[in-house]
């Protein structure tokens, strides 16, 4: 265990925060099952890289990224609402076809960025080459984007996308076209996800056609991982959630590497993960359930049940008193 393969873990977590805040929006937001990230991100990474190379700036490669995974999810929420093909289905069709469109942008399944200018390399000619810079760009990112979600959703238009996740039925009857706003959740979510694929690609140094497999896999593992740790009681601490869920995902990886596991074996970790931050509430729920109650539980329950007896007693001795006390009594008293 190193400080550098450590700092390298938080670095990967925090890039991949932004992932995980694209599919906060589907899935906690939305409620929508979303399989267009495992295209949009690798989208995001194509588009960055081609236009690199060719001599756009990196920054500017990076917001075309954006526009281009916007345009993959308004697909998947076009195909859903007008078309009216399933959810689930349309978003697979939506990630099968980008494979080939990421091939034909790129023009072969691999381009690489080790000669080319990067955001990265930029800072360094300005002066800006600390051990830590993409820790420190990477962190900037992740909390930027976090306080833009927040943000938009407390606007109006973001409230009308949370409600139509909740209950689309009723903001529907108050005149929203939850058609609009479906695709608009699902347009900024893989959004993001492409903005993400763009900022790894050039961290890495190239940008490949399979590098979007199980990514979905790995935004889900750190939404659900963050709120089971971050209960999610507003949006703040839902995102904020998702970010940390991003970090500690990759840090359990790293620890697992270093305990000896090989790199085949990182979808066991993941699903393992995912099992346990899923299954968490109800292991602590059973748990609490089995746990033998302490001596002040037990005096509490006591006195509860000694006031519930008292209660009962003084009832019915007033209700003896003025003759209406059961059924029962008052036959005995008539009957003599």
């Amino acid at each position: 265990m190193s400080w550098f393969g450590l700092s390298g873990s938080i670095e990967q977590g925090l890039a991949y925060g932004v992932l995980a805040l694209g599919v906060y929006v589907t899935c906690r937001v939305l409620h929508f099952a979303d399989l267009t990230v495992d295209g949009s991100f690798p989208l995001g990474a194509a588009v960055a890289a081609t236009l690199i190379v060719g001599g756009t700036s990196p920054l500017l490669a990076v917001l075309v990224a954006f526009a281009a995974g916007m345009a993959a999810g308004a697909i998947t929420g076009f195909m859903h609402t007008k078309m009216r093909i399933q959810g689930l289905l349309a978003s697979i069709l939506t990630m099968t076809a980008l494979y080939s469109v990421n091939l034909r942008i790129m023009g072969r399944p691999n381009v690489p960025l080790l000669r080319q200018p990067t955001i990265f390399t930029n800072l360094s000619d300005w002066g800006f080459d600390h051990p830590l810079q993409a820790l420190i760009v990477f962190g900037i990112l992740a909390i930027a984007v976090k306080l833009s979600i927040d943000w938009f959703l407390s606007t109006q238009v973001g409230l009308a996308v949370r409600a139509t996740g909740d209950n689309p039925a009723m903001i529907r009857s108050l005149g929203v076209d939850t058609d609009a706003m479906i695709v608009l959740g699902l347009a900024f979510s893989n959004g993001l996800v492409a903005l993400a694929g763009a900022m790894i690609a050039q961290y890495q140094g190239y940008a490949d056609v399979g590098m979007g497999l199980g990514t979905i896999i790995t935004g889900l593992a750190s939404v659900i991982l963050g709120n089971a740790i971050i209960r999610p009681g507003s949006v703040f601490w839902g995102t904020l959630g998702a970010v940390i869920g991003a970090v500690l995902y990759r840090l359990a990886i790293y620890f697992a590497l270093n305990a000896g596991f090989a790199p085949t074996d990182l979808r066991i970790v993941t699903a393992i993960i995912v099992i346990l931050a899923l299954a968490g509430p109800a292991i602590r729920e059973r748990l609490g359930a089995r746990r033998a109650p302490t001596d002040a539980e037990l005096d509490a329950i006591a006195q509860a049940a000694n006031g519930a007896a008292l209660t009962r007693s003084g009832n019915a001795r007033a209700a003896a008193r003025t003759g209406e006390g059961p059924p029962m009594a008052r036959a005995g008293k008539e009957g003599m």
